[in-house]
């Protein structure tokens, strides 16, 4: 397919993470784009002010007559059932239809293709890695699953040379791509609703890992069983952190390279894990060919993801950070970055479940993880694409956890929860819709200091 030769592109979902980067790069291109989605947000009204037409009923007499016509690509989100109207309407007609997966993997196959896979870490990588590309003049779209905050948006530059994009596991997307220059940040079992082992999920990373042939090309952590480029952290590796100091609420390290040392790099995302992120940015990018200087600048301006340890309040009074955490695994990850800079204080931490599959298949590594911190409060079980599953539920977690101040609490009753707490440190973790809460959240937070 000749992604050239279509003038219209219909989305079926457009207002998710992934689709509507897409429909800002086909905007860009000079395509006429709109679409469906279920329900208003911050992002489909930001698609609408961009000129992009969308409705939210499913409704065949709201697709324009414009897009009609044969030369109209329809993308589809795989949350949306196979009984919605509209796409029944495009497949009865033989539209071309394709998975958004699909379409990256023909818009990579005509460029020089970053991609960045991992079960954590993908999106914070792939940002830091497009920003230091975008900065440094090259001719590049980034397409990003959260919103930078340089951007304020999920896509960086409009070039069409080089892409960066997220190797996503899920459905085994990543396995559409062709990338050039590649890397596995993670490989912890995941999504296991899809796969049904974590044996199975390293079989398709390692399938993954097979189409990049000159494994000079590919970057892994220590760890992983891969042949590659080893990136590390005060450890042996081909690429390794050294010198690692906290100044300002910020790190400044140092980065041996295969043939050199780049002194006194500035990076203010905390978290050792975001410093094993921009690594893996940071290698890429020098194999590239990219100069020092401009990873350096990079580097040093990326400003970070949003829900991505974002802080919403940072007062001596109060500290309220927002995450996108939804992993025991990054759960952890945030633990040790509030340790690292509030060692002495009290942390609560507020958890929304993601998926009744994901918490069965990890309760006892999320009660562990959530244990660590002085309190928690947990929402009940956001379902996303799911049925509810007897017996797994947010109770069920609360009384597998160690930590003695716990409770399962309303939206409703969350506020006045937070607020009856003497904690200093407030942390909202989850992939559901609690970030939709963390602005009032904020303000209540605000008025009671």
């Amino acid at each position: 397919m000749n992604l050239n030769q279509i003038h219209n592109v219909y989305f079926i979902g457009i207002g998710g993470i992934g689709m509507s980067n897409l429909a800002r790069y086909f905007k860009n291109l000079g395509k006429q784009v709109c679409g469906y989605d279920k329900t208003r947000s911050v992002l489909t009204d930001e698609l609408s002010e961009s000129g992009i037409s969308i409705h939210f009923e499913d409704s065949i007499n709201l697709i324009p007559k414009d897009f009609y016509l044969e030369n109209t690509l329809v993308i589809v989100t795989p949350a949306v059932p196979k009984t919605h109207s509209e796409w029944i309407y495009f497949m009865e007609r033989e539209y071309t239809i394709k998975k958004r997966a699909e379409v990256l993997g023909l818009i990579t196959k005509d460029t020089f293709c970053f991609a960045v896979a991992g079960t954590h870490g993908k999106t914070t990588t792939s940002g830091i890695l497009g920003h230091i590309l975008h900065e440094s003049g090259a001719d590049v779209t980034a397409f990003i699953g959260g919103i930078v905050e340089n951007y304020n948006s999920n896509l960086i530059g409009n070039g069409t040379t080089v892409t960066v994009v997220e190797a996503d596991e899920f459905d085994r997307s990543f396995l559409y791509l062709h990338p050039n220059i590649a890397c596995i940040t993670s490989m912890d079992a995941d999504h296991l609703d899809i796969y049904g082992t974590s044996e199975s999920l390293e079989e398709s990373f390692l399938e993954f890992a097979s189409k990049i042939e000159d494994k000079n090309n590919l970057f892994v952590t220590k760890e992983l069983p891969l042949e590659g480029v080893t990136c590390a952290i005060n450890d042996v590796a081909d690429y390794k952190v050294l010198n690692v100091r906290v100044q300002n609420s910020s790190y400044v390290f140092d980065v041996q390279t295969p043939t050199d040392i780049i002194k006194d790099l500035y990076f203010s995302l905390p978290g050792r894990h975001n410093l094993m992120n921009a690594l893996m940015a940071i290698a890429m990018a020098n194999v590239f060919g990219t100069p020092t200087d401009a990873i350096a600048k990079g580097i040093a301006s990326f400003k970070g993801i949003k829900r991505r340890f974002s802080y919403q309040i940072k007062t001596d009074a109060k500290v309220f950070i927002d995450d996108y955490a939804h992993h025991p695994t990054e759960i952890n990850a945030v633990y040790q970055a509030i340790r690292e800079l509030y060692p002495q204080q009290k942390v609560l931490a507020v958890f929304q479940p993601h998926l009744f599959s994901r918490t069965r298949d990890f309760a006892d590594d999320f009660a562990k993880s959530l244990s660590a911190f002085d309190e928690v409060v947990l929402l009940d079980i956001y379902p996303a694409r799911e049925l509810p599953m007897e017996g797994i539920n947010s109770q069920m977690l609360i009384e597998k956890m160690t930590n003695e101040h716990k409770n399962v609490v309303s939206k409703e009753d969350l506020i006045s929860t937070i607020l009856a707490s003497n904690a200093t440190i407030i942390v909202a973790i989850g992939a559901g819709d609690i970030g939709e809460l963390v602005p009032s959240i904020k303000n209540a937070i605000y008025e009671s200091i």
